[in-house]
């Protein structure tokens, strides 16, 4: 595989080529205006640019992709909800460009804009974990892109924010740790506020690392699922997102909850300051779950799913089922002498229900990224 980062100072820029050198056809992503240096390094090294990918519409440069396709004929592939006003390849979930053995695979992760994709990188179409994935301005180093400097017809940026929220702690988070990450942007860029000057990372360093990778929402159902797994007579403590504190606190007084005692404007600080009394939370990635359960002390299995979950989508083998609703009442039925690992449909519920186990003292609780969704998809290769 041939794999070479372009990275232009001035405007904080990655792109990247990536090439099967058996065949000689190369695909770039996210390229500069000025393509002379890929059309050099192509030449020299005997390659063909067969197509150039854009992971989304870019607002702080112009791409490079018409210059490219004019000199080399390439195909111009986007994320499928891309409208342009040229001819371009939409590219799919799931959807898998094969340039020899070298194999790229489409995820879709929309929330800085849209349309936006990531791109898996396969050093061989058969390898079960990808070397990379470039994350365009879904996923930084140290930070996510900003889902508030695009807002297209009818997307709201808080619209765009919780579809940011699923690429990235249901897609992305649910990679394989060694999972290589590259970035589209660095330090400096605006797309981002906390950019590392680093130039690529892991999937594992950013789950332990990046402030926006632990996160969950305030957004959606947050009353109901604090009503299913709280006590109203408890005395809360509310991590409120910025300026929100009022909101967080009114929407638990609509469900009876009255007993706020405060709340930690900047969870990200207090969090550090506490070091000492904070402890991650343990999260498997599907294959992580596979192979423990292959293992000889395999986990015990809880899917926290609805029953008309399981019935429509499958489930696990041998897993235990109790529904999210129940599992306060039901928690006993548990063993606290064993490892446990709880999943959802795509890893929400799932970190709300182990972090309920925790509170009540089970002490090797973990949760599944990506839920059900990414074990279902991790159970045999995507076709070709």
């Amino acid at each position: 595989m041939f794999f070479t980062q372009y990275y232009l100072d001035c405007l904080s820029q990655a792109s990247y080529m990536i090439a099967d050198e058996g065949t000689g056809h190369a695909v770039v992503v996210d390229p500069r205006r000025d393509v002379s240096e890929y059309l050099a390094d192509a030449r020299a090294h005997g390659l063909t640019v067969v197509g150039v990918v854009n992971t989304h519409f870019h607002a702080d440069f112009v791409a490079g992709h018409l210059e490219l396709a004019d000199d080399t004929g390439a195909w111009i592939g986007y994320g499928r909800r891309a409208e342009t006003e040229y001819p371009i390849r939409k590219l799919g979930d799931g959807e898998r460009v094969s340039l020899g053995d070298v194999t790229l695979e489409i995820m879709e992760t929309p929330g800085h804009t849209p349309e936006s994709i990531s791109v898996l990188v396969y050093e061989h179409a058969e390898d079960p974990v990808p070397y990379g994935v470039l994350t365009g301005d879904a996923l930084f180093i140290g930070d996510v892109g900003r889902p508030d400097l695009l807002a297209s017809v009818g997307v709201t940026p808080g619209e765009l924010g919780a579809m940011l929220y699923d690429s990235v702690q249901n897609k992305l988070m649910g990679l394989p740790d060694e999972v290589r990450v590259f970035p589209a942007h660095g330090a400096g860029s605006a797309c981002g506020k906390n950019l590392s000057a680093e130039k690529r990372s892991t999937i594992g360093e950013q789950r332990a690392t990046n402030y926006a990778c632990v996160n969950v929402p305030a957004d959606g159902r947050f009353a109901e699922q604090a009503g299913t797994v709280l006590d109203p007579a408890a005395e809360l403590v509310v991590m409120a997102p910025q300026n929100r504190e009022e909101e967080v606190v009114t929407r638990l007084a609509r469900i009876g909850f009255d007993r706020v005692a405060g709340y930690l404007r900047n969870p990200d600080d207090a969090l550090v300051a506490l070091a000492a009394e904070v402890a991650p939370a343990s999260r498997l990635t599907a294959a992580q779950l596979r192979a423990a359960l292959a293992g000889d002390a395999p986990p015990v299995v809880v899917d926290v799913r609805t029953a008309g979950e399981r019935e429509a989508n499958g489930f696990i083998d041998a897993a235990l089922h109790i529904p999210l609703s129940e599992l306060p009442a039901r928690s006993g039925e548990l063993p606290a002498d064993r490892p446990l690992v709880l999943h959802c449909a795509g890893g929400h519920r799932s970190s709300v229900a182990a972090s309920l186990l925790r509170h009540r003292g089970f002490q090797d609780v973990s949760d599944v990224l990506g839920g059900y969704a990414a074990w279902a998809l991790s159970a045999e290769p995507a076709g070709v």
